[in-house]
């Protein structure tokens, strides 16, 4: 009888960390990273990447960021993970932006946010070599765009989770995506807007650089070739309306939202000076120093 319970004992262990998806542990994460990302001999990175997908959500910032993160980012870049896996990656993530959005305060954050910023990789992918296809690529523009807006835990740096940085993860999926040819004129104008109504809702001033990753994407936005310039006037004129009562209906919202778009402003000229010379780029940083002067 004691042998039989025991059996069964081992039989739940063994399916419960068969079900929790860990086959390997953090020192082989390590020597992985430590010999350049490479896929072991007897290993696949089709097979790894799942496994490494689980440890997103981790509180412990090296397995999520200096491994999980960072190797599948690696993968990504250097086209080391099938079309399939890809593609069953980008659905998961998605799907991962979902989980206990509304929520601000936990560790339910960190997968969303580094779902955000794995899909960054693959949209940078996308951009270079196209392999969703439209309707999973307009699937994940509408998801980034919604997440953005969506998440109420805004923290960027904690002593002990370390980079938590939802909206600049955010960001850096929404510029991504913005250097795809895949992208249309309603979906760069919904990019701004989602950008706007982010820093609008803030209820703090950001200190962690968000602004400057929010003004990256405004950047690959206003970089396309098809983007209208007259959304973009428009976008800065809506930002200067918010804004127009703050000394005189002053509370520490309008503040912060009142700094939180100085500073994008701010990042947003020194972006646009770093682009490549063209008309239409001087027409955007003259607009935004203009409207500095005037604030």
């Amino acid at each position: 009888m004691k042998r039989s319970f025991s059996i069964l004992l081992l039989n739940v262990l063994v399916c419960s960390s068969v079900a929790a998806g860990q086959r390997h542990d953090r020192e082989f994460w390590r020597s992985l990273a430590k010999n350049g990302y490479a896929v072991p001999a007897s290993e696949s990175a089709d097979a790894l990447a799942p496994e490494l997908s689980a440890l997103l959500g981790s509180p412990d910032p090296e397995l999520r960021d200096d491994l999980a993160y960072s190797i599948l980012g690696t993968w990504i870049h250097h086209s080391q993970l099938s079309t399939p896996t890809l593609i069953s990656l980008t659905d998961e993530w998605k799907s991962n932006l979902k989980s206990g959005i509304g929520e601000a305060g936990n560790n339910s954050v960190l997968k969303r946010s580094f779902s955000a910023l794995c899909l960054s990789e693959i949209a940078k992918r996308e951009a270079k070599s196209p392999f969703m296809g439209a309707h999973l690529y307009h699937d994940l523009v509408a998801a980034g765009i919604e997440y953005l807006q969506a998440e109420r835990d805004l923290r960027g740096y904690d002593a002990s989770l370390h980079w938590i940085h939802a909206t600049a993860h955010a960001a850096d999926l929404l510029g991504a995506l913005a250097d795809s040819p895949g992208l249309t004129k309603d979906e760069a104008s919904s990019i701004l807007r989602a950008i706007a109504a982010r820093l609008s809702s803030a209820p703090q001033v950001y200190t962690q650089g968000e602004q400057d990753r929010l003004a990256a994407a405004v950047v690959s936005v206003t970089r396309r070739k098809d983007f209208d310039t007259h959304s973009f006037e428009d976008w800065l004129a809506g930002i200067q309306n918010e804004d127009r009562n703050v000394w005189t209906n002053t509370t520490l919202e309008s503040l912060a939202h009142y700094q939180n778009h100085n500073y994008l402003l701010q990042a947003l000229t020194v972006r646009l000076s770093f682009e490549p010379p063209s008309p239409a780029t001087e027409r955007y940083r003259t607009a935004v120093l203009k409207l500095l002067a005037d604030r």
